[in-house]
């Protein structure tokens, strides 16, 4: 396994060290893992979006049926 080290400030340092209980390394991992996944979703969501031929008034549109659909359903269901 690859071994990856961060500079940190004394300040941080000092902040960490009060959880010395805590495995930092893993917390670390967890959250690049994280950020990499998101990363992944956002490329493909760009991807799929370059191809795209919705335009900015097609989704207006869009939002004001979604939006007239959920009342008619909300006020059906007695919810207001």
């Amino acid at each position: 396994m690859a071994s990856v080290t961060f500079a940190i400030n004394e300040s941080l340092k000092v902040d960490l060290e009060h959880f010395s209980w805590v495995n930092w390394s893993e917390i670390v991992k967890g959250e690049l893992l994280k950020d990499l996944q998101r990363s992944e979703a956002l490329e493909q969501f760009l991807k799929i979006i370059s191809k795209s031929k919705l335009t900015e008034k097609d989704a207006e549109l869009l939002s004001d049926s979604v939006k007239k659909s959920m009342l008619k359903r909300l006020k059906s269901e007695g919810l207001i």
